[in-house]
């Protein structure tokens, strides 16, 4: 997948107990697609604050978040109450729509090998198309990028 390309479409059930389609944002807003490994874990956490502490910056910008892992709907859940996360978890149990983004990966740790979300963003626009692509996310900074990427949107 690379910009230009037309966003994979998907229906995923999320933490507010509905069911989320992509396409139900075509012409009115940006999405933040954000793909993480697992619910209250630290890095996750961290990400998810970040966006949560940029919710109303966000919003601002016309921009909708989303994120995607592989947990459960009442591991979503228990995620967003903890933390009190002002947007949808959406659960992708059997990792299809991870799979379609190209997401779902080998991965190595402390030489154990299993199958998992790489941390990933995807920046689409009102037309569905994606705008920009952060693959092996860096959590520290990413919350930069995406603000960064999210202005340079506003002066094309």
């Amino acid at each position: 997948m690379k910009p230009g390309d037309d966003a994979p479409l998907f229906i995923l059930p999320s933490s507010d107990g509905k069911k989320v389609d992509l396409t139900s944002y075509r012409g009115k807003r940006h999405v933040i697609l954000y793909f993480y490994p697992k619910d209250d874990t630290p890095g996750c956490t961290k990400e998810a604050c970040a966006f949560r502490d940029s919710f109303a910056e966000l919003k601002k910008a016309k921009a909708v978040i989303l994120g995607v892992s592989l947990d459960s709907l009442a591991s979503h859940q228990k995620f967003v109450e903890k933390y009190t996360l002002p947007f949808l978890l959406l659960s992708d149990t059997d990792a299809a729509v991870s799979k379609a983004y190209g997401v779902y990966k080998l991965k190595n740790m402390y030489g154990r090998k299993f199958w998992g979300i790489e941390r990933s963003t995807f920046l689409i626009d009102p037309k569905g198309k994606v705008t920009h692509l952060f693959r092996r996310v860096k959590v520290d900074a990413h919350l930069d990028e995406v603000l960064s990427a999210l202005k340079e949107l506003k002066r094309v």
